[in-house]
């Protein structure tokens, strides 16, 4: 099996909804980060891309279904170059990541183009389609932003509750607290400006130019909020159950947002048709399953599995990316591991930074394998939870390590 190795990653700054990016549609961010992507590796010869895979966990709308051939397209890559779109919904990027290394290790390909992209803020709504034609009912639109819709009624209540309302649930299993779960929303914002004042996403996060002639660049994520703290948010209301049951607010949820991320993986001849040398090399991957609404623990023993493929251990990490949907998951993944808190998100989550769900694996990703080349250890993970009860880990490794 060959090693498949990570030569670049970049993403867009992260919108909140109905904000900045919600101008663009999400075929036009994929176009966008998958040409600034091929214009950082001036050999490349763009028809050497053997594939192109996108994860997107909508596809209803703008995305026209297929948003990875749709992006190339767009950005003026040549036809030949085929495209693919995966949905594993919230993991739906760090998926197309898994596959395009499984690609690299079983000779299918050397050099596969792989991003995520979703925009929550246009997102379509959906009609259900009748059985009959001419019905004289009411007919009830879905919004395809977030979460179930157009459930099969034979589906179990237990399973197709709220992702907050399955969050609170989790952290009722987990003995996870308003004040714990506050606290680390807060240091999610405070790490997140430290990063960015410190110039860490300098080499990650590229500026979307304005939509149109009337509106402004993008150039940082819109929802960091330095000034925050656990005693203002523990000011904020419950959203999903009421003040004296409920502990998830805004404040400790990751916002829905708009983005795309993008990246290179490759085999060693991969990099020489880039002319790049590897930033990570791809190590294993686990994915996990269990009842629905623990959706949020799923990372626990997605990232064991992960590990054991690799023949490490906890003491071999250096380095975690989370994705924080809410802190009271994080929070349960991470007492579960057992490890440092310091090790993870070390440059801030999706609390501060947002979550558009198809683009949030590669963020992590890319975060993760700069991380390591900053502080110079070898082994990181990155996992992400994934509704309907999902999770997704990849293990990388700096090939620069001392």
């Amino acid at each position: 099996m060959r090693q498949a190795y990570l030569y670049d990653a970049i993403r867009t700054p992260f919108g909140k909804i109905g904000g900045t990016l919600a101008g663009h549609r999400p075929d036009d961010l994929s176009a966008h980060v998958v040409r600034e992507l091929v214009a950082r590796a001036p050999k490349l010869e763009p028809g050497a891309i053997d594939e192109v895979i996108f994860g997107n966990a909508n596809g209803a709308g703008e995305e026209n279904r297929n948003v990875a051939r749709m992006a190339t397209l767009l950005a003026g890559l040549p036809t030949s170059i085929p495209g693919t779109t995966m949905n594993r919904l919230c993991g739906s990027s760090l998926d197309a990541a898994i596959a395009a290394s499984r690609q690299i290790a079983t000779d299918d390909a050397e050099l596969v183009l792989v991003g995520g992209v979703e925009s929550m803020s246009r997102a379509p709504w959906v009609l259900p389609k009748t059985e009959r034609p001419y019905p004289m009912a009411n007919l009830e639109l879905a919004n395809t932003t977030l979460g179930w819709r157009l459930v099969n009624p034979k589906m179990p209540g237990e399973w197709s509750v709220s992702l907050g309302e399955a969050t609170e649930q989790l952290r009722e299993k987990y003995a996870v607290t308003r004040e714990d779960q506050d606290d680390f929303a807060a240091t999610s914002h405070q790490l997140a400006a430290a990063a960015w004042e410190r110039g860490d996403y300098e080499n990650l996060v590229i500026e979307v130019p304005p939509a149109s002639a009337r509106g402004t660049a993008v150039v940082r994520d819109e929802t960091v909020r330095p000034e925050s703290s656990a005693a203002g948010l523990a000011a904020l209301r419950t959203v999903f159950r009421p003040a004296e049951t409920g502990t998830v607010t805004a404040g400790n949820a990751s916002p829905m947002s708009d983005g795309a991320s993008a990246a290179f993986i490759g085999s060693e001849r991969g990099g020489e048709v880039l002319g790049a040398d590897p930033i990570a090399r791809i190590v294993s991957n686990g994915a996990f399953a269990l009842d629905p609404q623990y959706f949020g623990f799923a990372p626990v023993e997605a990232v064991n599995m992960a590990l054991a493929k690799a023949g490490l251990s906890w003491g071999n990490i250096s380095a975690v990316e989370l994705n924080e949907a809410f802190a009271a998951q994080s929070l349960a993944c991470v007492r579960a591991w057992n490890i440092d808190p310091a090790i993870v998100n070390a440059w801030g989550g999706a609390i501060a930074i947002g979550h558009p769900l198809g683009a949030s694996g590669l963020r992590i990703l890319g975060t993760l394998a700069r991380r390591l080349q900053a502080c110079g250890e070898r082994y990181g993970v990155a996992a992400i939870c994934i509704g309907v009860g999902q999770g997704l880990a990849v293990v990388v490794e700096n090939p620069n390590a001392a």
